[in-house]
């Protein structure tokens, strides 16, 4: 389509019909979604699935639906291999082409571009990962840590420990190490477990992992010798399943190790099997093949030939975690096609107030075919997460259960956090936070 498009426009030209290119280009309506992505290196095994659900979501809307009301969905892919510098490159390389959006998929990544978007006015959906602290619309106007921060998922920890134990007075005298990737990413969850530790008396023990995690022998030596009734698991890639073959031959018990929503998808424990059997980690969603989302990406990209990755690997965790990523992207151009013009190509700006402005109740997730797969979100002006609930599942040898209800984040807890770290950041970087009239552009 893009390359028909700049025939159509190179032809006109040359004839003298300059004024008709831009018609001709209006008229070719294509929403462009770069995407970041690391299929290399040891980080690959979960990016893929991440990347291939949302390229096949972006495929099965066209499909399907021709579009967002008209509109063609056009994207790009740019290899990160998860590192900060090559994420840059890439943001730079793309977002001269239209871009509707950014998902760097990297704390890093997004900590290096949170001040660039500033200038150059694109949103960035880092959903359940990014800076907390941006969960606050009224300093971060282009930040979208849509559906849960590092510190929700502490918090949320937390809370199914203190339930297992028998209450927040139970964790006194408690050991909790957190076993993290040394890197921003690992290090996010710090002051919501610091700020907890001090309101219930546990003890907080950080073990740092170099990166990518290959090599763990001398943090769980640590957990051997610390002894913690609990270990929180901040990792990633190869470093998850590595953690967990590290404390099988440790002898921890992986019924007392529990991970964040990165560390809980099918590569972190199927390599590892058995022997990973009764570990915990947070889940934001369901997994599996019975949402009718899932049915309608078999049988309108699969089952043409048009599959990103292979068949088996649709509805995984990490898989569907793409699939809502792209959907709330597509849903952000619909809500501001509503207000600036069904039909019409979005500008990234456009598209921010979308972003800002998504109201997914249960009805419409029903509509889209997530039933069942996520809690309903809407966002504002100075909630740009707009739900902060996960589960926790289980691992049992073979598959993923859930073992919890639905869990919150404490808000008494984390408002003025991240209200006092918004601030601090637009202290350090001069920005004024957002007055009222700015949430209706």
């Amino acid at each position: 389509m893009k390359l028909k498009t700049f025939a159509i426009a190179s032809a006109l030209t040359a004839l003298g019909l300059s004024a008709l290119v831009s018609e001709a280009l209006a008229q070719a309506k294509e929403q462009f979604f770069p995407l970041l992505v690391y299929r290399t290196g040891p980080y690959a095994p979960n990016g893929t699935p991440w990347a291939n659900g949302k390229q096949d979501y972006l495929k099965m809307i066209n499909a399907r639906d021709g579009g967002v009301n008209g509109v063609k969905l056009t994207f790009e892919e740019c290899e990160t291999g998860y590192a900060t510098d090559k994420g840059v490159e890439c943001y730079e390389r793309l977002k001269g082409k239209g871009a509707s959006l950014f998902d760097p998929q990297a704390t890093g990544i997004t900590f290096a571009l949170t001040d660039k978007v500033i200038k150059d006015k694109i949103p960035l959906i880092t959903l359940g990962y990014g800076l907390a602290a941006s969960q606050d619309g009224g300093v971060f106007k282009w930040n979208f840590p849509l559906m849960g921060s590092y510190w929700t998922a502490a918090d949320m920890l937390i809370q199914h420990l203190a339930k297992k134990e028998g209450g927040f007075d139970k964790l006194k005298g408690k050991k909790i190490a957190l076993v993290y990737h040394d890197s921003p990413f690992g290090k996010e969850p710090m002051p919501l477990l610091d700020e907890r530790q001090k309101m219930h008396g546990f003890e907080l023990i950080k073990i740092p992992v170099t990166a990518p995690g290959v090599e763990q022998k001398s943090a769980w030596l640590q957990v051997r010798q610390q002894r913690p009734d609990f270990v929180l698991l901040w990792g990633w890639g190869v470093m998850n399943s590595t953690a967990l073959k590290e404390a099988q031959a440790t002898g921890y018990p992986r019924e007392k190790m529990y991970g964040v929503w990165w560390a809980g998808a099918e590569p972190d424990v199927k390599d590892v099997g058995e022997g990973a059997k009764g570990y915990n980690a947070l889940a934001l969603n369901t997994s599996g093949q019975s949402p009718k989302v899932i049915q309608d990406i078999l049988k309108h990209v699969h089952e043409k030939g048009q599959g990103t990755g292979p068949k088996d690997e649709v509805g995984s965790v990490l898989y569907t975690r793409g699939l809502i990523i792209q959907m709330l992207g597509i849903e952000a151009v619909r809500r501001a096609q509503e207000r600036f013009g069904k039909g019409k190509v979005m500008t990234a700006e456009q598209v921010r107030w979308g972003l800002e402005n998504l109201a997914l109740d249960q009805k419409r997730l029903d509509a889209l075919g997530f039933a069942g797969v996520l809690r309903p979100i809407s966002t504002s002006c100075q909630d740009h997460m707009g739900s902060t609930w996960a589960r926790v599942h289980t691992w049992d040898g073979a598959k993923w259960n859930f073992s919890s209800d639905w869990l919150q984040a404490d808000e008494q807890i984390l408002k003025p956090m991240v209200r006092a770290a918004a601030d601090k950041y637009a202290g350090e970087k001069k920005l004024e936070r957002r007055a009222p009239a700015d949430c209706q552009s």
